[in-house]
C-alpha cells in the first residue's frame, strides 16, 4: 500500500513540476499574434515529456491544467465552445504523444497536430470576421494557426529528439 501511494506523490510531483515548467516557458515569448497564439520557448515539451513518461491519462490532465493556466495568463474569449477548444481540449491533445512511447517524435507530432485541429476550428467558427475582406475563413484559420504552431513544431520537435537522444530524460519508465 505504502508503495502506491509513494508512487501516486511521485507522479503527481512530476506533472505539477512540468505543468509549473510549461507555464514559465510559456511567458517567454518570440512573438505573439494580435488574435492570440504566440512562438514560445518550447513552452509544449515538459507536456510531451511528461505524456511520455507517464501515460496518455497523465499526459491529458497535464496538458488540461497547463491549458488552464494559460487561459488564466492571457484569456482570450468570444464564448464558451470557443474557450473550450482554444484551452482545455488544444492543451489537453498535446497528452495524445503518450500513446506514443515508443515512437516519441510521432506522439509529438500528433499532440502538436491535434493542437492545431482544435485552434483550427476554433478560428473557422469563432474568428472568421478577423479575415481579410474576400479571404476565405478556412484558409484564415489555417495561416493564422500554422503560423506559429508550424514554427512552435519545429522547435518542439527539434528539443525533444535532442532530449531523447541525449537521454537527458528517460520516457522508458
Amino acid at each position: 500500500m505504502k508503495i502506491n501511494h509513494n508512487k501516486k506523490v511521485k507522479v503527481l510531483s512530476e506533472a505539477i513540476t512540468l505543468v509549473a515548467l510549461s507555464s514559465v516557458l510559456h511567458l517567454i515569448r518570440v512573438y505573439t499574434l494580435p488574435q492570440g497564439g504566440s512562438i514560445t520557448a518550447g513552452s509544449m515539451i515538459p507536456i510531451f515529456l511528461l505524456a511520455l513518461r507517464r501515460g496518455p491519462i497523465i499526459g491529458v490532465l497535464g496538458g488540461l491544467a497547463f491549458g488552464f493556466i494559460v487561459l488564466i495568463e492571457e484569456p482570450f474569449l468570444y464564448h464558451p465552445i470557443q474557450m473550450l477548444l482554444d484551452y482545455p481540449i488544444a492543451f489537453g491533445s498535446l497528452g495524445l504523444a503518450g500513446f506514443f512511447k515508443n515512437k516519441p517524435l510521432i506522439g509529438v507530432s500528433i499532440g502538436i497536430i491535434s493542437r492545431f485541429i482544435s485552434h483550427f476550428i476554433s478560428g473557422i467558427i469563432f474568428f472568421a470576421s478577423f479575415a481579410p475582406k474576400g479571404m476565405n475563413p478556412t484558409l484564415y484559420s489555417a495561416l493564422y494557426n500554422g503560423s506559429y504552431l508550424s514554427v512552435e513544431f519545429i522547435i518542439t520537435v527539434t528539443i525533444v529528439y535532442f532530449i531523447l537522444k541525449r537521454r537527458v530524460v528517460n520516457v522508458h519508465l
